[in-house]
């Protein structure tokens, strides 16, 4: 099948994101297994020079590089582009760029798919105008293609209950990870199970300041020299980034590592106590997967969509409760045998669940049936 990707950034993407990150695996094993791949990727974040990346063709488009216009932007640029060439299946990644997803359904062939990553318009970083179109592309999502894929449970019944539509459950997934070395970990001054540590953007949805909050309410005696990590970078939010700076300015243990990726990445979290994840919206969080796959047990907001990710093999909070927070961090730190059966419980469930092989087969099935079988 020749198939095309549109929406997401980029891949190789420079920073971290986990649509970016879904949607590499996705194609670059498509792309394995003899389908022509193309992935449109917005210029400035491809982190390559090259037009193929493991046997996927890259097509960069240009965009309006603002926080408002650049993906419906790069989006058009990316579905103009895909009209030129006859592809079986268009697959468009994210609520906001399936507002565009009627142009190749009224002007092509192919089978239109769109991925519903998470319902964006409960994000903080957005305002009133901004929610209301992303409510538009919920509706186009659900409507326009000829099937809708929800990463979880609670988009799939979002999905029903909200537009009346049924849509295929095909989660993210994860690799299972082994990391030996540590030597990273010296430039932050890390120690092995030395520290927590959480992955995100820092924008105010993923809820980093709940987590700084109650790292502070965590009694001395208790936290001794427990560092807490934070991994992750601004995107579009420095004044949020900058508030939680001040915010931890008085701990010398709460450390920001910035953006990282590969083996430093791996590290941080192979090397962690156990991973905290305070969300207060998400779709299915690569990181939380990302954690549990290193055999990690993960503290989460206790949102419909990390509980999914989780089963009963990490612990949950009360979602932007500080203090309940505060509580469940000192439980797990006074109980490492807590935190080494429910990492043993997290490894076990994403080998059975969140396997990249089960995701690519689930997905090429779903696209044979709509190019040899027509609409399902």
């Amino acid at each position: 099948m020749k198939i095309a990707f549109i929406g997401q950034k980029a891949i190789p993407f420079y920073r971290d994101g986990g649509v970016e990150r879904h949607v590499e695996e996705l194609s670059t094993r498509l792309a394995k297994r003899g389908h022509e791949v193309t992935v449109f990727v917005r210029k400035r974040y491809v982190a390559t020079k090259d037009d193929m990346w493991n046997g996927v063709k890259l097509t960069r488009v240009p965009e309006i590089p603002t926080k408002h216009l650049g993906t419906i932007s790069s989006t058009l640029c990316s579905t103009l582009y895909a009209l030129r060439s006859r592809y079986d299946i268009i697959h468009f990644h994210g609520v906001g760029p399936a507002l565009l997803s009627w142009i190749p359904r009224l002007f092509t062939r192919a089978k239109i798919v769109v991925t519903f990553h998470s319902i964006d318009r409960f994000h903080a970083k957005w305002g009133f105008w901004a929610r209301f179109v992303l409510r538009i592309g919920e509706w186009c999502a659900t409507h326009i293609p000829h099937t809708t894929i929800g990463v979880s449970h609670s988009i799939v019944r979002y999905c029903r209950q909200a537009y009346k539509k049924n849509v295929h459950y095909i989660p993210n997934a994860v690799e299972i990870h082994k990391m030996e070395s540590s030597a990273a970990l010296k430039q932050w001054g890390l120690q092995k199970n030395g520290y927590l540590v959480t992955v995100a953007r820092l924008i105010k949805h993923k809820g980093i300041h709940y987590l700084i909050e109650a790292y502070r309410q965590v009694p001395e005696e208790v936290k001794g020299e427990m560092k807490l990590v934070i991994v992750g970078a601004p995107s579009f939010t420095a004044d949020y980034s900058a508030y939680l700076k001040q915010l931890a300015a008085a701990d010398h243990r709460i450390i920001f590592t910035g953006y990282q990726t590969g083996d430093e990445l791996k590290q941080l979290y192979a090397h962690a106590y156990f991973y905290v994840h305070p969300s207060e919206s998400e779709g299915l969080s690569l990181t939380i997967l990302e954690a549990m796959s290193f055999g990690k047990c993960v503290l989460i907001s206790n949102i419909p969509e990390n509980l999914e990710a989780i089963d009963h093999s990490g612990v949950p909070f009360a979602v932007g409760n500080v203090s309940d927070l505060a509580e469940k961090i000192v439980g797990l730190i006074n109980h490492p045998e807590i935190v080494r059966e429910k990492g043993k419980l997290a490894l076990g469930f994403i080998k059975r669940y969140f396997d990249w092989d089960k995701v690519v087969a689930e997905t090429e099935k779903l696209y044979t049936s709509l190019v040899d079988k027509g609409v399902l």
